[in-house]
């Protein structure tokens, strides 16, 4: 047991990210290997234990994010910040698809200086492949609050 958490506490990293609704992104980064555990939820608002209900509303300013678990020695922080780009529209402000709202902003929060260099250079790099600049903020981790349990795992539930 020791060296299990050990282990998690020398090679579990961590990604918060929101690319539109929470419910999709979640099932595509679960699906990627080396990603550990994904957990939906809200981030980056001014309202303290959110509901659905409330960031629906779009007045506590909080994005639909996924926290994701990852093992840095199957998958790197750069690679998961590769996959968030392929797995949205970027260039969009506010929406993904139909969704439209600020909950739907594309965001990735970085949790130290090394995951903000990585996230802006990978930002440069790809906003050059597509020619196009992205909509995407790259901020500061705020707070991180857990989505409705009915949420989590939303779309493998249904499959």
């Amino acid at each position: 047991m020791i060296i299990i958490l050990i282990y998690m506490f020398l090679y579990m990293e961590k990604a918060l990210i929101g690319a539109g609704c929470f419910w999709g992104i979640e099932k595509f980064f679960s699906e990627i290997n080396g990603v550990i555990d994904t957990k939906v939820g809200y981030s980056g608002g001014n309202t303290v234990n959110p509901t659905y209900e409330d960031v629906c509303s779009g007045e506590t300013n909080h994005a639909e994010v996924v926290l994701v678990t990852f093992d840095e020695l199957i998958i790197s922080y750069v690679d998961i910040i590769n996959h968030f780009w392929t797995c949205h529209d970027s260039t969009q402000l506010n929406q993904q698809g139909p969704d439209i709202g600020t909950q739907y902003r594309s965001v990735i929060y970085f949790f130290n200086d090394e995951q903000k260099k990585i996230s802006e250079d990978s930002r440069d790099l790809f906003q050059k492949k597509i020619k196009k600049l992205t909509a995407t903020q790259i901020i500061f981790a705020m707070k991180f609050y857990l989505a409705e349990e009915y949420h989590q795992s939303f779309l493998k539930k249904r499959t």
